[in-house]
């Protein structure tokens, strides 16, 4: 009976490894960002659309890109971002580039004194393959 029952779970094993890969994350118009002001204990909750700038605080974030999985694959939520830092009278200061994933806030965050700033989701109509990001530039290309 063991030869059986390990037989099967081989068998088992080698379908799963040759069941057809997984659907692919959909691009999505919009990220739900939220955020924390540390001074004041304030947690806000805001949209951001893919290729628009939003504020918060200091802050401005700009989505250059909002993934999400289909339905019928485990949640989760990923966004390419940049974040300035605004002061009066100063050039704005890039504190933040690149990915975060909703099921990890803390994977990839934003450190920052003052703010915090994590992906909830993406949300919205699914963006066209022609209206997503040829590429994303790596951290270093987007200082230059």
């Amino acid at each position: 009976m063991r030869a059986r029952g390990w037989l099967a779970a081989a068998a088992l094993a080698v379908g799963l490894a040759s069941a057809p890969a997984s659907s692919e994350a959909v691009p999505r118009e919009v990220a739900l960002l939220q955020g924390l002001d540390k001074v004041t204990a304030r947690v806000s909750t805001f949209e951001a659309p893919v290729g628009e700038t939003v504020s918060f605080g200091a802050l401005r974030i700009r989505v250059r890109h909002c993934d999400r999985t289909p339905p019928e694959e485990p949640p989760e939520a990923a966004a390419f971002l940049e974040i300035d830092e605004v002061k009066p009278a100063e050039e704005p200061v890039a504190v933040f580039t690149g990915w975060m994933f909703a099921s990890s806030p803390g994977l990839n965050a934003l450190e920052h004194p003052v703010y915090d700033v994590w992906v909830l989701d993406c949300a919205g109509a699914e963006l066209p393959d022609s209206d997503a990001p040829a590429s994303i530039p790596a951290p270093d290309d987007a200082a230059q």
